[in-house]
């Protein structure tokens, strides 16, 4: 589908990017593709500018250069996809791995953890549990004469 169609890429219900940010980059793929792997242009990157964006709020662009500081070079985020033999099919594997990797960027951190401690009970069946594997390894033992 070519992009001119596409309206741009939707990550989630509140963002989607439009095909303007997003900038291609075609290279000769390694693996299969017999002959054609080394005349085919099959390797697909796709490049977005995370921190000259126009639709993300101050604080989305703060969580993604946070989050995907090891993947972001200069504020621009490149995903690269080789894993089919057609352009066109990696060009959508790149698209989808785009939408996803800023999805899961942009969620909410979990709630911290609340330090909990073991109850009475816990304890106690944790001992008797250490008691049993005690008594177990004992009767292995030769006896002491």
């Amino acid at each position: 589908m070519p992009a001119a169609h596409r309206p741009g890429l939707r990550v989630d219900s509140g963002l989607t990017i439009p095909e303007s940010e997003l900038s291609w980059r075609f290279s000769r793929s390694s693996g299969p593709g017999g002959q054609g792997v080394n005349t085919a242009d099959s390797r697909a990157e796709l490049v977005w500018d995370v921190a000259g964006s126009a639709v993300l709020s101050a604080s989305q662009r703060e969580r993604l250069l946070e989050r995907l500081s090891n993947r972001i070079v200069d504020g621009v985020l490149t995903i690269a996809a080789s894993e089919h033999r057609a352009q066109l099919r990696n060009r959508e594997a790149a698209r989808a791995r785009l939408a996803e990797i800023v999805g899961d960027a942009l969620l909410p951190p979990p709630p911290s953890r609340r330090p909990t401690r073991p109850s009475r009970g816990a304890k106690q069946r944790r001992l008797e549990a250490k008691k049993r594997r005690t008594d177990v390894k004992r009767l292995r033992r030769p006896p002491d004469d």
